[in-house]
């Protein structure tokens, strides 16, 4: 929660700074761009909440409303920024850090750039925007990355809309170099023209990547007429290709709520504006930390590290159609006027 405001205040100040031609996010280090937000204050909210006389209410759990409510508003700030921002994504790119990189002008991937979406894993749904973005990928890419968590290589995150130019990654310092010698100005236009050309110039080719040499068959298994039949066509897949299998073994060990939930909010998300869409992620976010599996599989994977979550409800047949749909109520409509969505301003000023 602290980088996201100390993100979203300097954002805010070079917004409207005249000596700012653009902004570049980058890592510190090698390893990754961002692996996702720090879980381990949610989960202690989790629990506190969950064993309050407050725990039937999602707006009682302080600390998610303002981490959500703050990343979300950060997320919605890329994407309309009026400026160009260059998002290097080298090295892991997830939850997170894909809410970070999604809204980005202009987004780079390298040789060793892994993106990917794996909130199932952690009873979670592909948040941060990811009910916009994944509904604008080719065909049913973004369904079956939001039921698998599945990975992406650069020439994937291309493919799929997420990422604009790879780049080597030894090639970084000469862009940026490049950058700095560019006549920028204060026209917006000639800004963004300026820095495709360098990015252009420097991007490397890539082979075609998994996602797209199997958009056909993904497109298949992802068209049966309801979400069981779709789940049992990826579990029973015969491949002896790692990269699918990886997919398969998420999506086995995932939350049954997480991916009925991604589904629904996919359906629901398909001709949404943006802010509305982050609207209704704030509520799917804050009633999955009011239900048992966020805070399950956090636990499974980062506090015990057994890799054992125990899921409820546990199987797909016993989700309902009134459980999942309590994942999108909106306590926010029953109050009176002066208690009002807090994501309700998000778009006003664009």
């Amino acid at each position: 929660l602290e980088m996201i405001d100390l993100i979203a205040e300097q954002l805010a100040t070079w917004s409207s700074d005249d000596h700012i031609a653009l902004v570049l996010m980058q890592a510190a280090g090698e390893k990754a761009f961002c692996a996702g937000g720090d879980l381990q204050n949610l989960y202690q909210s989790m629990l506190t909440h969950h064993a309050s006389a407050e725990k039937d209410d999602i707006r009682a759990n302080a600390y998610a409303c303002d981490f959500f409510e703050r990343e979300y508003r950060l997320d919605y700030v890329i994407h309309t920024y009026p400026k160009p921002i260059l998002c290097w994504g080298h090295g892991i790119v997830m939850g997170g850090g894909m809410g970070l990189m999604a809204g980005a002008s202009h987004r780079v991937v390298t040789e060793k750039s892994r993106l990917a979406m794996p909130e199932i894993a952690i009873g979670l749904f592909p948040d941060v925007g990811g009910s916009y973005f994944l509904n604008r990928m080719p065909g049913k890419l973004g369904l079956f990355l939001a039921l698998t968590g599945a990975m992406m290589n650069a020439a994937d995150a291309k493919f799929a809309k997420l990422a604009d130019y790879a780049i080597a990654q030894a090639d970084k310092a000469a862009v940026l170099e490049a950058l700095l010698q560019q006549p920028w100005s204060k026209t917006q236009a000639e800004n963004h023209a300026l820095l495709d050309t360098v990015l252009r110039d420097t991007e490397m080719a890539v082979e075609q990547g998994p996602l797209e040499h199997h958009l056909a068959a993904i497109n298949t298994w992802c068209t049966q007429e309801n979400l069981v039949e779709i789940i049992n066509q990826i579990a029973h897949l015969d491949s002896e290709e790692t990269w699918l299998n990886k997919g398969k073994k998420k999506k086995k060990n995932g939350s049954p709520s997480s991916m009925h939930l991604a589904h629904i909010l996919l359906n629901l998300a398909q001709d949404m504006p943006l802010a509305d869409v982050f609207r209704l992620e704030y509520l799917a976010a804050l009633h999955c930390a009011a239900r048992p599996d966020f805070a399950e599989g956090i636990r499974a994977l980062l506090i015990d590290k057994d890799l054992s979550p125990k899921w409820q409800p546990a199987t797909h047949a016993q989700i309902s159609s009134n459980w999942i749909n309590g994942f999108i109520t909106n306590p926010w409509s029953d109050v009176n006027a002066n208690e009002v969505h807090p994501l309700v301003d998000l778009d006003k000023n664009h």
